[in-house]
């Protein structure tokens, strides 16, 4: 069995992972919490209110005068306007932030093949240069990424971002850009098959204490962490 020390790259809270009884897998070069030795049912947690840490899955930025056009221009779905998903062929998720931001989450095998094909296109030479394509973004170094699940996420949501959640209100693949827990937090529906699902990305540095606020949150509601693996067979 692997764990976070085992590998160079880890989790920004994977000291709450270990203490909640995370079982590890190697996945992309670092141990990702795949089950949890002391959840009953993870799947079933998964679709009434969980959160898993995907926070060593892939992803990527790109921002400035020109991205919407060069992304497009290398095959990527767009959202065609600002504040909304579009989902791509290989599972990926785009975010479009702005009209010239565009945010992307890696599939939940962990597949990065997009975004590495996308970060290499845009850094080969005989690219246009960086006013026609604007720059990149480490997003996986500034952002810690989580995704809530459940038909009770958009209530738990509700003790700690003022922006109504409920599916009627906020309907898949739309984003906010908002607070949550006193903390700046880019929230984005993106529902796994039948099951209501968040993404949440937020500043890499306060990981912990948000993790902390959504587990806290989670507790009347009988919710809880799970694996990345419940995660993946929501959409089965």
């Amino acid at each position: 069995m692997v764990g976070p020390t085992d590998f160079p790259r880890r989790s920004f809270c994977w000291r709450k992972l270990v203490a909640a009884g995370a079982r590890f897998e190697e996945l992309g070069g670092a141990a990702v919490a795949m089950r949890y030795a002391n959840a009953t049912d993870e799947d079933s947690t998964a679709r009434r209110l969980g959160i898993a840490d995907l926070s060593l899955l892939p992803r990527i930025g790109f921002k400035g005068k020109g991205t919407a056009d060069w992304l497009g221009g290398q095959g990527l779905t767009l959202p065609p306007e600002p504040n909304r998903t579009a989902t791509q062929s290989d599972g990926s998720l785009a975010l479009r932030l702005a009209q010239e931001e565009i945010f992307l989450l890696g599939n939940l095998r962990g597949e990065g093949a997009l975004g590495q094909k996308l970060q290499e296109a845009w850094t080969v030479a005989g690219t246009p240069p960086a006013s026609a394509r604007g720059f990149l973004l480490p997003r996986a170094e500034t952002h810690a990424w989580f995704l809530v699940t459940g038909k009770k996420a958009a209530k738990m949501l509700a003790k700690l971002c003022g922006v109504d959640l409920r599916p009627a209100k906020f309907d898949n693949g739309r984003i906010a850009q908002t607070s949550a827990a006193k903390m700046s937090v880019v929230i984005a529906r993106a529902d796994q098959g039948a099951t209501l699902a968040f993404h949440l990305v937020a500043d890499s540095a306060s990981a912990e204490y948000l993790w902390d606020c959504l587990i806290d949150a989670m507790a009347e509601f009988n919710g809880g962490p799970v694996g990345l693996k419940a995660m993946q067979g929501l959409a089965v």
